[in-house]
């Protein structure tokens, strides 16, 4: 928390001195150039907007979330919220020729929650063979690493995404990434090492296998509880007329087998199994990204059946423009009308005793409609209805309501 304070200090006195140094031409601070065309998922954490400071070898940018909401579940409402959701800044830097630096710190829940989500170092040889070391996102599915509030036409992220993967889940690690274009293709890898899971997956206050239990645990950036990393790898091809599949794999041990020596239990692994794809279909524009994972937990026997071994979930996101024109003085503002549709199911099986199904899933329609004055900037709003089941069956939780949120990059 300390570092991070200071962190955001040290970003705010920049800010600040850029604006009051009057030897500073402010005609020096321009936007980087982002090629969005020859990009894949695993380019998201760089193909930002951001301020170059003239000459420099500096970027700095960041983005908002702030929305209102008001949902109801089984007819018991919370009234209107406001809800600073998260602030992130982002700072990057070409160090020298192939060695380049990006950070970014998140602030949750107007600063509740403080993290560096992600401080790396890139090394470049080739290409396709390319070093990275130091706090990285592991780069399972796609929303992972492409998880920036305003390129989303929704106020939530996807549950699957945050509630059964750990959303934004970032470790200390190195690996390697790489890639190749030749015409309309585009091949990219990433495999990594780094910190792992914990026992908190099966034991947390969810009382379920709930992997974004680990992200509470802030000793992962130092010490790995099993004593075994985590290995990470994706695959991604895309071509530029049809889209881009991605495959990518998440697997390790997540106990403490053993101290000093002495063993304590046997290895239990964590395996997570996912697959991501977006197309944009071309004559109407239609955007649609989605994704799924598979979840294997090697659960102690001792553990009651709530406990659940697999897990398995995803989202599909249809996004379609109905406007595009200049409005009052933005030139090619969008309106588009867009839905979500999500599934996750924590426990997937049947009970020992009867054989029946166990329950503990949700299911999510969200229809939304949203404005984009830019392509850095949206105003979204959203409608939810939701139906979630516990363990035992037992007739489902309803919930549904409405959220209107503002998104951009500064």
């Amino acid at each position: 928390m300390r570092l991070t304070f200071t962190y955001f200090i040290i970003v705010l006195t920049f800010f600040f001195n850029v604006n009051a140094n009057a030897q500073i031409d402010p005609t020096l601070l321009k936007r980087v150039p982002k090629d969005t065309v020859k990009t894949l998922n695993m380019d998201a954490l760089y193909n930002r907007p951001a301020l170059n400071i003239g000459k420099t070898p500096i970027s700095i940018g960041g983005y908002l979330e702030t929305n209102w909401q008001h949902l109801t579940t089984d007819g018991i409402s919370e009234g209107h919220q406001f809800q600073a959701r998260r602030l992130s800044i982002f700072m990057s830097s070409a160090i020298s020729k192939r060695v380049k630096f990006l950070s970014e710190i998140e602030f949750e829940d107007g600063g509740k929650e403080v993290a560096i989500e992600f401080a790396s170092v890139d090394v470049e040889f080739h290409p396709l063979v390319n070093f990275r070391a130091g706090i990285i996102v592991n780069p399972i599915g796609a929303f992972n690493q492409n998880h920036d509030g305003p390129k989303w036409e929704f106020t939530d992220r996807p549950i699957s995404a945050t509630q059964m993967l750990p959303g934004t889940f970032s470790n200390a690690g190195a690996g390697l990434f790489g890639k190749k274009y030749s015409g309309n293709w585009m091949v990219g890898y990433e495999a990594y090492f780094s910190g792992s899971f914990d026992n908190s997956i099966i034991e947390n206050t969810e009382n379920k296998t709930f992997l974004p239990a680990a992200k509470d645990n802030p000793e992962r950036f130092e010490e790995i509880n099993s004593g075994e990393p985590l290995f990470t790898g994706k695959l991604a091809l895309r071509n530029i007329k049809i889209g881009e599949i991605g495959i990518s794999y998440m697997g390790g041990i997540y106990n403490k087998f053993q101290d000093d020596g002495i063993i304590l239990d046997e290895k239990r692994r964590v395996s997570v199994f996912a697959i991501d794809f977006n197309t944009t279909i071309p004559k109407i524009k239609t955007f649609i990204t989605s994704e799924f994972a598979w979840i294997n937990v090697n659960v102690p026997s001792t553990y009651t059946q709530q406990f659940g071994n697999k897990q398995h979930g995803g989202f599909i996101d249809i996004v379609q423009p109905i406007l595009n024109k200049t409005i009052l003085d933005w030139e090619k503002a969008t309106l588009n009308v867009a839905c979500r549709l999500e599934y996750v199911d924590w426990n997937v099986g049947k009970f020992n005793e009867t054989g029946g199904n166990m329950g503990e899933d949700i299911w999510s329609i969200m229809p939304a409609v949203s404005f984009r004055p830019t392509s850095q900037t949206v105003i979204r709003l959203n409608y939810r209805f939701q139906k979630q089941h516990d363990i035992l069956n037992n007739p489902a939780s309803i919930t549904d309501g409405f959220s209107l949120g503002l998104s951009t990059y500064f």
